[in-house]
């Protein structure tokens, strides 16, 4: 990932912490926490845009399903700069060990059509 997203996540912790009076201990549980909220925006846009809330219809489009997304990326990227001032590194090394882990393999088999 590239240094301009980790130094906007870096202004962002600095933002955020600085209109917080909350002990730092306090303050990554919640921002933890935030990502569980975000991933809930993302769901209720999902179904927004399949139009399967029959009380609200399609209320989203997938351009918001997209933004959503965005905001869980970003809401995890300042839990883990909470959680370890070296995220980026942190990231990578993980990012490394997922793909080491998932592409060394041979690709899942695609899943039956449903009958």
């Amino acid at each position: 990932m590239d240094h301009a997203a980790w130094n906007t996540v870096d202004s962002l912790v600095a933002w955020l912490d600085a209109g917080s009076d909350l002990p730092p201990e306090t303050r990554t549980i919640l921002q933890i926490l935030k990502i569980t909220e975000e991933a809930g925006e993302v769901a209720e846009a999902v179904i927004g845009a399949t139009g399967q809330n029959p009380r609200k219809g399609y209320s989203h489009t997938w351009e918001d399903v997209q933004a959503e997304l965005c905001d869980v990326i970003v809401t995890a990227m300042v839990a883990l700069t909470r959680v370890n001032p070296d995220a980026r590194q942190v990231f990578a090394d993980n990012l490394s060990r997922i793909a080491a882990r998932s592409l060394a393999g041979p690709a899942p088999a695609a899943s039956p059509e449903p009958r």
